[in-house]
């Protein structure tokens, strides 16, 4: 698939029907967000929401963390004809999903967006994180993997393989109940150039070799849905390793204080933002996009990195990242963007997931179920 990259299509949302929403139908004084609960969340509500709230006291917001599902359910509102939901957390590879199938809305980012404080136009303060015309960039991420210190020996883990090492590092683990990161390490764990793992996923072959490798651990596996899971498993003393998002790890590391290390090697990086459903009525749309406009300007996704350590999807917001909002730590070290922390990564590949995604997780969640 090639990614048409319009600069605004004829159904996107411009700067005129901005405000011709708000002057013709004024504003809701209610949304609901979506997003993925925990630490992340409470990133968000720190950073945007609590802002936003106390220059609009007249306007509430509600939170769902249903975003994991975000695509199923979307189809399922537009099919009954009922969105209620008005802006949601998606990963880049279903912002082009729901894009595709007409369930996001178009929009021209630099009409919609703040622009730069030097003035630079928002498409080029986000860049490559524009994956869609659609999405509405927020984070970097990445999906890594944590362990107990306590429950590895003398030596560490330090490359991703760790997780199928069973007599090296006995116990059990903790996977995403979905293929993505599973699949790229199980490949490269089995031997596959890092280059060509996204060539071999393409095929029948190549899909039964990943789930063949992740036959080797599957009975140690716990397979988790929600980012807090692994953290917890970890904390709990349950799993040995685990993957998640390096958020939760850095939340259960830096704050918590568990005894839980961070392995960087294999990261999977990915970008994380906003996408509005299409459909909504005016005054709730005209709403969403005040507020979308506040959330995503330089200082509050600069602001987002006090929380929690993912990369804001801006340049201008970089140098604006400190240190974290309570324990006065510097925060750029703790970022998945940091030199020391990214020397060998994958970057989602958006198209491919965006093509392969119902196909791959159909085949992982019948073999889940053998």
């Amino acid at each position: 698939m090639k990614l048409s990259k319009t600069l605004l299509a004829t159904s996107a949302i411009t700067v005129a029907a901005v405000g011709a929403h708000a002057a013709g139908h004024g504003m809701a004084d209610s949304m609901t967000l979506v997003s993925w609960g925990g630490a992340y969340q409470n990133s968000q509500i720190k950073a945007y929401a609590e802002p936003y709230l106390a220059m609009h006291p007249d306007v509430s917001i509600s939170w769902d963390e249903s975003s994991a599902e975000a695509v199923a359910k979307l189809r399922a509102m537009n099919e009954a004809g009922n969105i209620t939901w008005d802006l949601v957390d998606v990963e880049g590879a279903d912002a082009i999903r729901l894009c595709d199938e007409g369930l996001a809305m178009e929009i021209d980012h630099d009409a919609v967006l703040a622009a730069a404080p030097d003035g630079t136009p928002a498409s080029e303060d986000f860049g490559e994180a524009i994956v869609s015309d659609c999405f509405i960039p927020q984070i970097v991420f990445s999906t890594t993997v944590g362990y107990r210190t306590d429950m590895v020996g003398d030596t560490p883990p330090t490359d991703i393989c760790a997780l199928f090492d069973l007599e090296t590092y006995p116990g059990k683990r903790s996977l995403n109940k979905r293929p993505l990161a599973n699949v790229e390490w199980a490949l490269l764990c089995d031997g596959v150039p890092k280059d060509e793992i996204y060539e071999a996923l393409a095929t029948e072959e190549g899909q039964d070799r990943a789930l063949a490798k992740l036959d080797t651990i599957k009975d140690q596996v716990i397979w988790w849905t929600a980012g807090a899971d692994t953290p917890q498993l970890l904390a709990d003393g349950e799993i040995v390793m685990g993957s998640t998002y390096n958020g939760r790890l850095f939340s259960a590391i830096a704050e918590q204080g568990q005894p839980i290390g961070m392995l960087w090697d294999a990261q999977m990086f990915d970008n994380d933002g906003w996408i509005i459903p299409e459909g909504l009525p005016e005054d709730r749309l005209a709403r969403v996009l005040d507020f979308v406009k506040f959330a995503t300007d330089t200082q509050r996704l600069a602001d987002q990195a006090a929380f929690i350590s993912y990369g804001p999807a801006r340049a201008s917001s970089a140098p604006l990242v400190g240190k974290h909002a309570e324990l006065g730590i510097e925060m750029a070290p703790h970022m998945p963007t940091d030199p020391a922390n990214s020397q060998n990564i994958f970057v989602t590949q958006y198209e491919f997931w965006a093509d392969y995604r119902d196909d791959i997780d159909a085949k992982f969640q019948a073999w889940l179920a053998q």
